[in-house]
């Protein structure tokens, strides 16, 4: 698999949470045309498929761990998790579409670093959003409560 494009941001370092001030620009590698995003800027939010370039190999989790080695949370199966040492390094993330500048994209709420190197990205259409209501256990909740905060 080949990026098909990198991401570029202030962020140089993982972090766990304040991904909200995040703002990304993502541009296109240079073997695809220009009008590999074309009309993209109709849509409002994308999906934003990316991979965890930095993640070493030992740090992969194949079965289960505690959220953010907090065991304080319950001991839980990498795929019952979003973190960043799954087997495939594959993240995705929902993204608002702030503007398109020629070969790139700024978007706001990519939670990767600078560098990244970004997999796919594909356009949020209601038709694909779930159509039920979503379930998650409280613990989520709480991994989750400082990570799109906007402070610095």
């Amino acid at each position: 698999m080949k990026p098909i494009a990198y991401a570029s941001n202030q962020r140089k370092e993982v972090e766990d949470d304040q991904w909200g001030a995040i703002v990304t620009t993502i541009t296109l590698a240079e073997e695809l045309p220009d009008s590999a995003i074309a009309s993209i800027d109709s849509f409002s939010h994308l999906e934003v498929v990316f991979y965890f370039h930095k993640v070493k190999e030992d740090k992969i989790i194949q079965g289960a761990r505690h959220p953010r080695n907090n065991k304080d949370y319950p001991l839980t199966g990498i795929f019952a998790q979003r973190g960043k040492n799954r087997p495939n390094r594959i993240g995705l993330t929902t993204v608002e579409l702030l503007e398109v500048e020629g070969r790139s994209m700024i978007v706001k709420g990519l939670d990767c670093i600078d560098g990244t190197p970004i997999l796919d990205i594909k356009p949020v259409m209601e038709e694909f959003l779930p159509k039920s209501s979503l379930k998650q256990p409280d613990w989520t909740r709480d991994v989750m409560r400082k990570y799109w905060d906007t402070a610095q």
